[in-house]
């Protein structure tokens, strides 16, 4: 396998997105979830070549989009889905929003599972809605998994809908089709919706089974509606464009309920990047694969050899690290100790979860093993 290798400190930091303008020069940004290898070379020439012939128009919908992950789907995610029943829209958290207000009343609740990528709990509100807490089991030592009496008891008592993390970011959980066809169970049970964030499906590591939560069940193609993107999988969360898939007549009225310009605000060039990812960006991905699973190790080592006290579970997918630094007494946000005397950048344990996040941060290792190394080095100095 050929690994994609991340790019040099130096040549990242002439980049203008959100990672590289946060944090002046002299800390290492790991927070924020952009990959540090090149862009895919079939989504940079297909870029070029809309540039070339001046495409900068609207996007023309959601076909060719929905027609190209298809195939994607099919032959790497082991999912079968009909180009007829996907909508696409600007970001998988625009979706998620949009979807919530077709499937919930203002004031309902809606279940997410602490620790959770931070904005799930501002898309809930911003659908009008109620988050819900109701926090993973289990922990870094021994694995997690859904609390499915809790979810059970939370749906029971009225929440209306839930926003599923599949696989799971921060801890890089992927849950099993077992666990994930009892969850739609009880999301038959209590007739609510089952909103599904694939968005790292294509970053699950070879060996392990991902299954998408359309595909476990009768039941959670009736009551889930999945949201996903190529955004995550090959860095181009910037140029805005995400599919919303379902797979039943009750999964087909939600989408039909969508605004029209729901699907309007896919741009043009997120719509030429995915076709040509989904199409052409398999061999790129797999050398990312192939990198993200050395760097996923190399961090165990560096942890073990200089911060023994700090603990983490190596990721099943994702690239992005839960740590947990309580050990080393920085307080309930260590990030905030370790951008102030490692001059590193986390991301704030607490936003994902008060209750669990305390003591812990998010570390992205998308990035070279050198800066990976620099960075533990540089926490470990400053205990």
């Amino acid at each position: 396998m050929q690994r994609i290798t991340a790019e040099p400190i130096d040549a990242l930091r002439a980049r203008t997105s959100a990672k590289w303008r946060a944090y002046p020069a002299d800390v290492l940004p790991l927070p924020i979830a952009e990959m540090d290898y090149p862009l895919a070379e079939p989504i940079a020439a297909a870029l070029r070549a809309a540039i070339e012939r001046s495409d900068t128009g609207y996007s023309s919908g959601s076909r060719q989009v929905a027609e190209a992950f298809q195939g994607f789907a099919a032959a790497r995610l082991g999912w079968e889905v009909d180009p007829a029943r996907v909508t696409c829209t600007a970001d998988v958290s625009l979706g998620i929003v949009e979807v919530l207000r077709r499937v919930t009343a203002p004031g309902d609740g809606v279940v997410i599972t602490p620790p959770i990528y931070p904005p799930f709990f501002d898309l809930v509100t911003e659908a009008s809605t109620r988050v819900v807490d109701v926090p993973m089991l289990g922990g870094i030592d021994e694995g997690w998994s859904l609390d499915l009496d809790g979810i059970d008891a939370a749906f029971a008592a009225g929440a209306r809908a839930m926003v599923l993390c599949n696989p799971h970011n921060p801890i890089g959980l992927v849950p099993d089709a077992a666990q994930l066809a009892a969850l739609a169970e009880i999301a038959a049970r209590h007739d609510v919706t089952i909103v599904s964030d694939e968005v790292h499906g294509p970053l699950v590591q070879p060996g392990v089974d991902y299954s998408p939560f359309l595909t476990v069940s009768d039941a959670a193609r009736e009551h889930g509606v999945a949201v996903t993107a190529a955004s995550k999988a090959f860095n181009i969360p910037g140029l805005k464009a995400a599919l919303i898939l379902t797979a039943s007549d009750r999964g087909d009225g939600v989408r039909a309920a969508l605004p029209y310009e729901v699907e309007w605000r896919m741009s043009q060039f997120g719509s030429i990047a995915s076709v040509a990812a989904f199409r052409d960006g398999g061999p790129w991905l797999d050398g990312v694969l192939a990198s993200l699973d050395d760097n996923r190790r190399l961090l165990a080592e560096l942890l073990a050899d200089e911060l023994p006290g700090v603990r983490y579970r190596v990721p099943d997918a994702t690239y992005v690290a839960w740590l947990d630094l309580t050990a080393l007494g920085w307080g309930d946000d260590p990030a905030a100790y370790a951008l102030e005397h490692a001059k590193v950048a986390l991301a704030n344990g607490p936003a994902f979860g008060a209750s669990v996040g305390r003591g812990h941060a998010r570390l992205n290792f998308a990035c070279t093993p050198e800066v990976l190394a620099e960075a533990i080095t540089r926490l470990a100095d400053a205990q």
